[in-house]
C-alpha cells in the first residue's frame, strides 16, 4: 500500500525512529521498519496456524507445530516487505523521494514524496505492490508443481503461494485505501484533470467496497441461515474499519484539497516590510509604522495606499541579515515596550523571533493557489510556526501569510 542508512542517525532521526517502530534494515537507502503493532499479527499467525500445523504434519506437531507458524509469520512479513519495496523501488524509478517503508498491523505503507505526481506514475507505484505479490504466488506454485513437496514445506510453500495470492488480488480491489483504489484516482484523474475529484471517487467506492465484504463474509452466511464464526466476525470488523477510515480520509482529503486550490494566495497575502537585523529599534518601528498606513486586503490582493474598499491588515516586520537572508519577524509588542530612550540604542536582533528552518516558501507568482503555503505548513510537524514568508521565483518578498488568516479565508 501507498501512502512517501548511515552507523549514526542524523538529529531527530532517533525519535523518528521510535515512533515508526523497529529499524530493521534499508533498501537502496530507504529505512524500512517493523511498526510496534507488528507483534500483534505474528502472535495471531502463531495462534491460528499452530493448530493447523500440528494437524497436518501429525507426529512433528506439538511445540515444533508452533515452531512452523512462527516460519510463516516471517514468510507473510518477507511478503510484506515485497509488496512495499516494489512500492518504493518503483517511486524511486520515477524520481520520487521515498521516506520510509513501514510493516504494520494492517499489513504496510510506503511514504513517498507526491506532490509533483502525474497519474501515469501514480498508476505505476500502486500497482507494483500486487504484482510482486502475485509474481511471488507464482514462483510459489511453480516450485509446487515442480517438486511435489508434501510435510512442513509443502504446507509453508503452499500457505506462502495462497496468502500472496489473496494480498495481490485483494489489494486491486477499486476502492480507496487499496492500491487499487490508487489506480482508480490515476484513471479519474488523467480523464478529468482533478486529482481531487479522483481522491473523492475511489473514496466512494471504497466506502461500497467495505460494505460489500461485510455483506460477504457477515451477511451472506445469516441470509443462508448460517452462523459467521467468530473468526470471520473479528475479522471482518477489522478489515472493515480499516477500509472504511481510509476510504473516509480519502474523501475528506479530496474535499480539504478542493477548499486549499480554491484560495487564491493574493487572498491571505500580508504585506511584509524589511527591516535589518542590526538596524535600531526606532528605525525599524519607524519603517512598520509608515507601511502600515493605508494598507488594505481588497478583491483578494493587498497593496499599500490602495483607496478601494475592505478590511486594513498590519503588515509583518521580517527581519534580515546584511546578505538578506530572512531570519525571522520583529516582535513589535516587545520592541514598543522597550523604554522610548533606548530605542535608537537597541538593535532589532533582541526583539527578533525567530523562526524555524522552511519557514521561507518559494512560489511562482501571488496569483498561485494557497497549496504550496499548506504543505509547508504541515511537512514540519516537528517545527512549528504560524507564519510563512513568501518569496517569488528571484527571491523577492512577496509578503507572509498567517495561519490565523488562512483559517479566515477557508471559513469565509
Amino acid at each position: 500500500m501507498t501512502a512517501g542508512p548511515g552507523s549514526a542517525p542524523p538529529a531527530g532521526q532517533a525519535s523518528a525512529d521510535r515512533t515508526f517502530g523497529w529499524r530493521i534494515g534499508g533498501i537502496r537507502g530507504i529505512p524500512v521498519y517493523l511498526g510496534r503493532s507488528w507483534p500483534v499479527v505474528a502472535i495471531a499467525v502463531v495462534v491460528l496456524f499452530g493448530p493447523n500445523v500440528r494437524d497436518s504434519v501429525g507426529a512433528s506437531g506439538g511445540v515444533f507445530g508452533y515452531a512452523v507458524a512462527v516460519a510463516y509469520a516471517v514468510l507473510l512479513l518477507f511478503s510484506v516487505l515485497a509488496h512495499e519495496a516494489a512500492h518504493a523501488l518503483s517511486a524511486l524509478a520515477y524520481g520520487y523521494r521515498v521516506d520510509r517503508i513501514v510493516a504494520d498491523l494492517w499489513g504496510g505503507h510506503t511514504v513517498y514524496d507526491s506532490s509533483t505526481s502525474r497519474p501515469g506514475p501514480s498508476a505505476g507505484i500502486a500497482v507494483a505492490g500486487p504484482l510482486a505479490n502475485l509474481a511471488i504466488a507464482g514462483v510459489g506454485y511453480a516450485v509446487t508443481q515442480l517438486l511435489q513437496p508434501d510435510g512442513v514445506l509443502g504446507l509453508l510453500l503452499g500457505a506462502l503461494t495462497l496468502t500472496n495470492l489473496f494480498v495481490g488480488a485483494f489489494n486491486l480491489l477499486p476502492g480507496l485505501p487499496l492500491d487499487g483504489g490508487y489506480l482508480v484516482d490515476a484513471l479519474v484523474w488523467r480523464v478529468t484533470g482533478d486529482r481531487n475529484r479522483g481522491l473523492i471517487v475511489a473514496g466512494w467506492l471504497g466506502r461500497i467496497l467495505t460494505m460489500l465484504v461485510v455483506l460477504w463474509f457477515v451477511g451472506r452466511p445469516l441470509l443462508l441461515g448460517q452462523s459467521p464464526s467468530l473468526y470471520t466476525i473479528i475479522w471482518c470488523g477489522l478489515i472493515g474499519a480499516f477500509l472504511w477510515s481510509g476510504a473516509s480520509n480519502a474523501i475528506r482529503s479530496g474535499t480539504s484539497r478542493r477548499a486549499i486550490e480554491s484560495v487564491p494566495l493574493s487572498r491571505v497575502l500580508r504585506p511584509a516590510v524589511l527591516v535589518g537585523d542590526q538596524e535600531s529599534v526606532a528605525a525599524a518601528l519607524s519603517r512598520v509604522d509608515g507601511a502600515g498606513a493605508g494598507v488594505r486586503r481588497d478583491t483578494g490582493l493587498l497593496t499599500p495606499g490602495s483607496g478601494r474598499a475592505g478590511m486594513p491588515v498590519a503588515p509583518l516586520a521580517v527581519v534580515v541579515t546584511d546578505a538578506g537572508q530572512p531570519v525571522g519577524l520583529l516582535d513589535v509588542d516587545t520592541a514598543r515596550g522597550i523604554d522610548h530612550d533606548r530605542w535608537s540604542e537597541v538593535r532589532v536582533q533582541a526583539v527578533t523571533h525567530r523562526q524555524p528552518d522552511g519557514w521561507v516558501v518559494a512560489v511562482p507568482s501571488r496569483d498561485v493557489d494557497v497549496s504550496g503555503v499548506v504543505g509547508a505548513l504541515v511537512s514540519r510537524p516537528d517545527q512549528v510556526t504560524r507564519t510563512i514568508l513568501a518569496v517569488g521565483p528571484t527571491g523577492e518578498v512577496l509578503g507572509t501569510v498567517t495561519v490565523d488568516d488562512l483559517n479566515a479565508a477557508f471559513t469565509a
